[in-house]
C-alpha cells in the first residue's frame, strides 16, 4: 500500500465586496487563509459513538446514489462504465447537478472471479479507475459486490426476467432446475416463487461445494487491490465495504425462522468477511452489512422477523446498512394516494432505532421510485417523504415544536445514478433478439435520477430541488437537530411541509417562499468547521444565514476568522459548502439557510435572529 501522507489544501473564493450585505455585527473581511486543515485527515472515515466521523473529529453524513445498476448488465463487462471518461463525467454531474458527497459504487463477482479460483487483474484494474473518479472530485466511496436473483446464469435466453451476480461456474456446478417465476408481476417476486433462484440461494449460505469460500477469497483479493493500487490519500476516502446486497435465505432450513437464518447464517457469514477485511487491510473500515431484505418491508404480509436482532453491539466495525422502498406505492394496488408529510417517518426511525439498539451508525444504501410507468404519479411525493424521513424523524408539522425528538440526521445513496439511461444496448440474458436499449434496461425498472442528452451533456431526470439538498456534510460536535425545505415540485404544485411558524413572523418572512434549512448542534471544541452542502439553488447573493454565530446575507470567502463562510467543496466541480465556526465555543448553536430573501435588510436580520435566539433557548436539550 503507498505510504500515507498528508496534503493541505487551500481554499479561496474570490468576491466581491457588494456580495455581503447586511452582516451582524459587521466587519472588514480578513485576508482568506490558504492552508487550513489536513484534506487527508477530513477524508478519513470511522464509526465513534453511533455516528460516522471523519479524521477531524466530526459527524459526517453520507448523502449520494449508487453507481451504477449498469454494472449488473453485460454491455460494458460488469463496470459502472463504459471507459474512465464517461466516470468522470457521471461523478463530476453527480457532485456539481446530484449534490452527492458519497457513492454505492457496484462491482460484478461474475466478472472478477470468471474462472473458479481466478481473479480477473484487468477487471479490477478498470474498476479501480473509474472508481478513482469519484474520489478525485471529493466524493466517498463504499463498493458492493452486487447480486440480485443470484446470478444471470440462472435465468434462459427467452425468459422474462434475468438476474446477476455469482459466476457462470458457481450456477454450473449446482445442477440447478429451469428458473420459472410463474405469475410474476414484479421481478422481486423471483426472490421467494423461482426454485432456482431460491436452491441457489440457499447454496451459497450453507457454502455448498465451497461456492461461498470462493466469493469470500475473492472478495479479500479485490479489497487488498484497492488498498493496493489506491493511494494512501484516495484509500482514505473508501468508507468501507457493502458485503452483500439484499440478502434473502432462498429457503429456510426446517424449523427456521427468519430471525434464526440471521443468526445462524448470515451474521456468521459477516464475521468471515471482516476478518477478509482485516487480512486486506481494510482493518480501520467499517463493513455496511445487511439485514434480511424484508425485514422492514412496508407490506405485512411480505415483512420476515430481522434486523440482526441477535447480533449484539456491533459497532464500530460494522454498519447498520439496510434499504427502504415503499412497496404499498410501487405495487399500485395498496396506496392509491401520494405519499405526505411524515410517510416514512416510522420506518426510518426503525432504522435509527435498530442502528442505536447495535451500538453503530446506520445507512440507508438504497431507496427511491420509479420515474416511468403506472405509478411513477407517485415519486416526486415519494421522493420527498424519504429524504424528509432521512433528515429528522419527525413530520415537518411537528419539527418546530418537537425538534427534541428530531434524531439524527441518517446517511442515504438513492438508487440509481446511471448517465446510460435510455442509451443501453444490453442483449438480455444474451439473447440478441432482446436487445434493451429503454430506461434502465434492468427487469422493466426506471430509477436513474441522471441521463445524458443527444450532446452527451449530464442531466437530472427529477426536481434538482429534490436531489440536491441543503445537508451537514460535517458537523463539529454532535447533531442535535435538522430540517430542510426543499420546495420540490409535484407536476406545478409547489410541495411544502414544513412551514415556518406563524410565531415566527420575522424568520417567515425573511424565508418567504425560498428554500430554507436548519441545523443545531452541539459543538464539541472540534477547530474545524461545521460544513454543510449548499445546493446550487443557494447562489451566493441569495444565500442568508440567521446563526448565534452572527447574520449574514451574502457570505464571504472562508478564513480561520470568520465564523459563517462559503467556500469550494473539494474536487473541482464547482460545488460549494457553507462553513461555520464556532470558535470553539461549546454549548448548542443553530443556523438557519435560506434563499428566500434579496439584500434582506440589517433590520429583517437582526429580528429573525432575535426571534431564533429565543426559539432555541426555549429548547430542552439532554
Amino acid at each position: 500500500m503507498a505510504k500515507m501522507r498528508a496534503r493541505l489544501i487551500g481554499l479561496v473564493i474570490l468576491m466581491t465586496a457588494s456580495l455581503t450585505t447586511g452582516s451582524v455585527p459587521s466587519a472588514a473581511a480578513p485576508a482568506p487563509d490558504s492552508l487550513w486543515f489536513d484534506e487527508q485527515a477530513a477524508s478519513a472515515f470511522t464509526v465513534e459513538g453511533g455516528r460516522f466521523k471523519d479524521g477531524l473529529g466530526r459527524e459526517v453524513v453520507l448523502r449520494g446514489y449508487n453507481v451504477s445498476g449498469e454494472t449488473k448488465l453485460e454491455e460494458n463487462g460488469g463496470l459502472p462504465f463504459a471507459s474512465v471518461a464517461d466516470a468522470e463525467k457521471s461523478a463530476t454531474a453527480l457532485r456539481a447537478l446530484g449534490g452527492g458527497n458519497a457513492v454505492r459504487f457496484l462491482l460484478s463477482w461474475a466478472h472478477a472471479e470468471p474462472v473458479r479460483g481466478q481473479v480477473d487483474r484487468a477487471y479490477l484494474t478498470a474498476a479501480t479507475a473509474q472508481l478513482r473518479a469519484f474520489l478525485k472530485t471529493g466524493i466517498r466511496v463504499y463498493p458492493d459486490f452486487h447480486q440480485d436473483l443470484y446470478s444471470r446464469h440462472l435465468f434462459n435466453k427467452g425468459s422474462w426476467y434475468t438476474g446477476d451476480g455469482a459466476p457462470k461456474w458457481a450456477v454450473e456446478a449446482g445442477g440447478y432446475p429451469r428458473e420459472s417465476c410463474g405469475i410474476c408481476l414484479f421481478w422481486g417476486q423471483n426472490i421467494t416463487q423461482n426454485e432456482a433462484v431460491k436452491r441457489a440461494t440457499y447454496d451459497f449460505w450453507h457454502n455448498k461445494g465451497g461456492v461461498q469460500d470462493a466469493f469470500l477469497a475473492t472478495a479479500q483479493t479485490t479489497m487488498a487491490y484497492f488498498a493496493e493500487h489506491l493511494s494512501a490519500a484516495e484509500f482514505a476516502a473508501v468508507a468501507g465495504f457493502d458485503p452483500y446486497n439484499e440478502p434473502h435465505a432462498g429457503s429456510y432450513d426446517s424449523g427456521q425462522s427468519s430471525r434464526a437464518w440471521e443468526r445462524e447464517l448470515l451474521w456468521p457469514f459477516y464475521e468471515k468477511f471482516r476478518a477478509r477485511m482485516d487480512a486486506a487491510g481494510w482493518q480501520s473500515k467499517p463493513a455496511f452489512v445487511e439485514p434480511n431484505l424484508f425485514w422492514n418491508s412496508n407490506l405485512a404480509f411480505q415483512k420476515q422477523e430481522g434486523g440482526l436482532l441477535d447480533a449484539g453491539t456491533i459497532g464500530p466495525r460494522y454498519v447498520f446498512n439496510t434499504h427502504f422502498y415503499d412497496h404499498k406505492a410501487i405495487s399500485g394496488i395498496f396506496m392509491w394516494g401520494k405519499a405526505a408529510d411524515g410517510q416514512y417517518a416510522g420506518d426510518f426511525g426503525a432504522v435509527r432505532d435498530r442502528a442505536a439498539g447495535a451500538g453503530t451508525a446506520a445507512v440507508v444504501s438504497e431507496f427511491g421510485h420509479p420515474l416511468t410507468g403506472s405509478v411513477s404519479d407517485k415519486a416526486p411525493t415519494v421522493g420527498k417523504a424519504m429524504y424528509q424521513a432521512l433528515d429528522s424523524r419527525l413530520p415537518g408539522a411537528a419539527w418546530w415544536s418537537r425538534l427534541q425528538d428530531s434524531g439524527p440526521v441518517l446517511s442515504g445513496t438513492q438508487w440509481q445514478w446511471d448517465i446510460y439511461n435510455g442509451r443501453h444496448h444490453e442483449l438480455m440474458n444474451g439473447n440478441p433478439d432482446k436487445v434493451l436499449t429503454a430506461a434502465d434496461a434492468w427487469n422493466d425498472e426506471d430509477l436513474s435520477a441522471v441521463r445524458l442528452d443527444d450532446s452527451g451533456t449530464a442531466l437530472l431526470r427529477q426536481d434538482a430541488r429534490l436531489l440536491d439538498r441543503l445537508y451537514p456534510s460535517a458537523t463539529a460536535g454532535r447533531v442535535m437537530a435538522f430540517t430542510y425545505e426543499d420546495r420540490s415540485r409535484d407536476g406545478s404544485k409547489t410541495l411544502t411541509w414544513n412551514p415556518v411558524p406563524k410565531s415566527l413572523p420575522r424568520v417567515a418572512e425573511l424565508v418567504g417562499s425560498g428554500q430554507y434549512g436548519l441545523l443545531l448542534w452541539r459543538s464539541d471544541g472540534t477547530a474545524a468547521p461545521t460544513e454543510l452542502h449548499l445546493p446550487a439553488s443557494f447562489d451566493t447573493p441569495r444565500t442568508t444565514v440567521v446563526s448565534d454565530l452572527g447574520a449574514v446575507a451574502g457570505p464571504p470567502a472562508y478564513t480561520r476568522s470568520t465564523p459563517i463562510a462559503v467556500a469550494p467543496e473539494p474536487g473541482g466541480t464547482g460545488s460549494r459548502r457553507l462553513l461555520l465556526t464556532a470558535q470553539n465555543a461549546d454549548g448548542v448553536h443553530y443556523a438557519l439557510v435560506t434563499n428566500g430573501a434579496t439584500a434582506p435588510s440589517a433590520a429583517m436580520l437582526k429580528g429573525a435572529q432575535d426571534e431564533l435566539a429565543a426559539w432555541a433557548a426555549g429548547r430542552a436539550w439532554s
